[in-house]
């Protein structure tokens, strides 16, 4: 069998309905519209909001104003306050702050607020401080160190 031989199965293929060429083709006189009415004029019916007099759904719906935004990143905030739970010296990321209970999984980005105070001085690793957090963290003797973030973007095309 070569490529010009392809053919599609016997009775696949269907000849479209030629409508209103005459009773003997089948679909002549109203070519399959009925009788009368505004079903069988041309650009009749109804659109797809009309309900038949009812409130459509789309009216009946409240209004939702503006959008979400999908490239919104969402950091999981921790108190600097919080903190003393760990030992001075110590080198403190999101996955020490899971294991001690101060957060509930490292899928998020952790950011660091400046609420509390910082008696000791630790080297804190996370993905975003406040302004007064870091400050706190560096009078204390500490270090902030910032993490690299990548935000998923979802992929357009397939």
């Amino acid at each position: 069998m070569k490529l010009h031989e392809l053919r599609p199965a016997p009775g696949a293929k269907k000849g479209r309905k030629r409508k209103g060429r005459g009773i003997s083709a089948g679909q002549g006189k109203t070519a399959g519209r009925g009788t009368k009415g505004q079903g069988a004029r041309s650009g009749g019916g109804k659109g797809p909001y009309f309900e038949g007099g009812q409130l459509p759904l789309v009216r009946r719906l409240p209004y939702k104003p503006g959008f979400k935004n999908r490239y919104k990143v969402y950091y999981r905030p921790l108190n600097l306050g919080r903190l003393g739970v760990f030992p001075d010296g110590a080198e403190v990321g999101p996955e020490d702050m899971a294991e001690a209970g101060l957060i509930k999984k490292v899928s998020l980005p952790v950011a660091i607020l400046g609420d509390g105070e910082l008696d000791r001085a630790l080297t804190v690793k996370a993905h975003r401080f406040s302004a007064s957090a870091r400050a706190k963290i560096e009078a204390a003797g500490g270090t902030a160190v910032e993490l690299g973030w990548v935000v998923e973007r979802p992929r357009r095309g397939g």
